[in-house]
C-alpha cells in the first residue's frame, strides 16, 4: 500500500539550518510507520535529490531521532538566506515539495 507523507506524518516544515543551509523535519504519527521508513530507506538521499533538483552530494545528512518519531534533512540552500534575489528569508516554505512523497507501507 502506498501513502503520502502528509498521511503519515503530523509535522513536515522547513527552516534555515544557516544562512547556506536548509533543515527539514518529518515528525510521525506513530513509531510503526517511522521504524518502517527508518528500515526501508525509502527516504534517501537520491529522494530528496531530486525532489530540490540538487546533486545528491548537496543532501548533507538525513538524520533518523528516535524519541522524537522524526527525520531531519539538511541540504544546501540554493541561494543563501537574504542574499538578492532569495524569496524566503527564513527557509519556512521550502518543505513544499516532500509534501506529495508516495511511500511504500
Amino acid at each position: 500500500m502506498k501513502k503520502t507523507l502528509t498521511e503519515l506524518a503530523k509535522v513536515i516544515r522547513s527552516k534555515n539550518c544557516s544562512p547556506f543551509e536548509l533543515t527539514f523535519d518529518i515528525i510521525f504519527n506513530n513509531k510503526e510507520d517511522y521504524e518502517r521508513l527508518k528500515r526501508t530507506k525509502q527516504i534517501s538521499h537520491a529522494l530528496v535529490a531530486s525532489l530540490y533538483n540538487i546533486s545528491v552530494d548537496e543532501v548533507k545528512s538525513i538524520i533518523y531521532f528516535e524519541p522524537a518519531k522524526a527525520i531531519k534533512i539538511v541540504i544546501n540552500r540554493i541561494q543563501s538566506s537574504g542574499s538578492k534575489g532569495d524569496t524566503d528569508v527564513y527557509g519556512a516554505q521550502q518543505h513544499a515539495p516532500l509534501l506529495g512523497v508516495m511511500l511504500d507501507i
